[in-house]
């Protein structure tokens, strides 16, 4: 089976291929430093890592390179992988409404979609063989650190066919790799170029500003918003509305009826995430971070509203201090402020396992779909919008968007499915849940793994999943044939939790096998 070329691949790959030329002798030379004497590159894989890996040391050359990301990746993926036309995977281009200086979609670069077309087609490269990858596989899923249960599958992505099971319809505890799943429902749901608005409204006959929340969990007040969403420029456009209006003194609400339910995860207060509101900036994050662990406001709503009206007052415009209250249908806009698309989003939240961004996209869902913008809400919405893309659910449980809920179950046959439907050239709409993955060893969650062994560094691209007791991977790799496959290695033990460090490797170590494994 040919799976022909998306459009744009076609377009970008000349480019691609001028590129990955003037790096792969770069490439070459610090693998030949850096990787053990036994790692050899084939020529497909080389190709594969100069095509990203060049890109990602290039770009970490430049300072503050990437949008949200400090090596610079999708700024360098679109730039150097993208059509010359403007043409991309995911690059939808800038629309009228969008600020030029706004983070643009990463195209589908060489890694993710090498093995669908192009020298290594799918008729002259065989997929691995079954017995040959459970010859590799096997002893490596069997090591005592990945704890008692372990489950596995690789697939073709080419021809979506199974190559490798391993207790594959075992519903297990996915931890972050559930973000997959949530990255596949919204975008299906709502589509890439989809995005959350902010607005500020006036109601009719009174001096009453209402700041409406629309779940935009990227929506920032810092100075530089790196082209994310501004409640600076929110505030700016604002006071001048109201100026225009003759009114320097309002009373100032906000409204995050959009959201239903409980705001606090069932983990509770965490780090990891704060509490899940319609409006909130920076993620209620009280430091300057934008990944991570960070220490999180209990009132992410009213800690807006509160410097909103900071800025406005800035603006020469006087508030009351913020109250709770709810936008009537007679309101009137005064101003508004986008977020970037929404495979911006999706893209931040994987690469960076942002659990924030997880819960209000999962809301999205729901919100597009007409359910309940809550946790139960938004997991059942994203189950639903599966099962419309004939996805095998049979033993999933949807419990959150984050992956947070020990209560998630997901076999490794649905997130390989998930994997594999998103590679499909016939839903051009997911591929963000490909080119949001890390990057080993230079990226996101995998930005500090894969550096004990350097055949797997940029070849293989996987979402990573850590709770008590469980290590999830699930991504694509590019074999040393060139062919693209996607896994999933789900483990838990939680009544003996292995260390996550060693349980860690372990996988990595699976991963990296595959990578070298041609196994006709």
């Amino acid at each position: 089976m040919v799976v022909p070329e998306l459009r744009a691949w076609r377009a970008a790959r000349p480019h691609v291929v001028r590129v990955a030329g003037s790096v792969k002798p770069h490439v070459a030379r610090i693998t030949q430093v850096v990787r053990p004497r036994s790692v050899k590159f084939t020529t497909p894989q080389l190709t594969a890592v100069a095509a990203t890996v060049g890109l990602a040391l290039a770009a970490g050359l430049v300072a503050a390179a990437g949008p949200w990301d400090s090596t610079g990746q999708r700024t360098a993926e679109r730039d150097w992988a993208a059509s010359r036309e403007g043409e991309g995977g995911t690059d939808h281009g800038l629309t009228s409404g969008t600020s030029v200086k706004a983070p643009r979609p990463a195209p589908s670069a060489a890694t993710v979609l090498a093995g669908l077309g192009g020298s290594t087609s799918t008729d002259s490269v065989p997929a691995p063989a079954e017995k040959a990858l459970a010859d590799v596989l096997d002893p490596l899923l069997n090591d005592p650190a990945l704890g008692a249960q372990r489950t596995a599958v690789v697939v073709d992505v080419a021809t979506g066919k199974r190559l490798y099971g391993k207790g594959a319809d075992k519903a297990q505890t996915p931890a972050s790799t559930t973000k997959i799943a949530t990255a596949v429902a919204v975008l299906s749901a709502a589509g890439t170029d989809h995005r959350i608005t902010t607005r500020a409204v006036l109601e009719p006959d009174t001096k009453e500003v209402v700041l409406v929340g629309a779940g935009d969990p990227t929506l920032t007040a810092r100075e530089d918003a790196k082209g994310y969403a501004s409640l600076r420029t929110l505030a700016d456009e604002t006071a001048t509305a109201l100026k225009e209006r003759h009114l320097d003194q309002v009373t100032l609400s906000y409204d995050t009826s959009l959201y239903a339910g409980a705001t606090v995860h069932p983990i509770g207060a965490n780090p990891n995430l704060a509490p899940v509101s319609a409006l909130m900036v920076d993620e209620g994050r009280v430091d300057d971070s934008d990944s991570g662990t960070a220490r999180r406001s209990t009132d992410p709503a009213g800690d807006a509203a509160r410097k909103f009206a900071e800025l406005l007052q800035a603006k020469g415009i006087k508030t009351t201090s913020p109250g709770l209250s709810k936008a009537t249908s007679r309101s009137q806009d005064l101003a508004a402020v986008s977020s970037p698309p929404l495979s911006t989003l999706v893209e931040r939240m994987l690469t960076n396992s942002d659990n924030d961004i997880a819960e209000a996209l999962a809301r999205q869902v729901a919100l597009v779909t007409g359910g309940q913008a809550s946790f139960s809400g938004g997991a059942t919405a994203i189950g639903t919008q599966l099962k419309k893309l004939g996805l095998p659910l049979a033993g999933a449980r949807f419990a959150d968007g984050s992956g947070l809920n020990r209560a998630d179950k997901l076999t490794a046959d649905l997130l390989t499915a998930l994997l594999a439907k998103a590679g499909d050239p016939a839903h051009p709409e997911l591929r963000p849940a490909l080119t949001g993955l890390p990057i080993a060893g230079f990226t996101g969650t995998l930005s500090d793994r894969y550096t004990a062994d350097a055949s797997a560094t940029g070849v293989v691209r996987a979402k990573t999943g850590t709770l008590t007791g469980v290590n999830t991977l699930a991504g694509t790799v590019v074999d040393t044939d060139g062919r693209l496959l996607a896994f999933a290695f789900l483990t838990s033990d939680e009544a003996h939790p292995p260390a996550p460090t060693p349980a860690q490797s372990a996988l990595d170590r699976a991963a990296t096998a595959l990578a070298a494994c041609g196994c006709r």
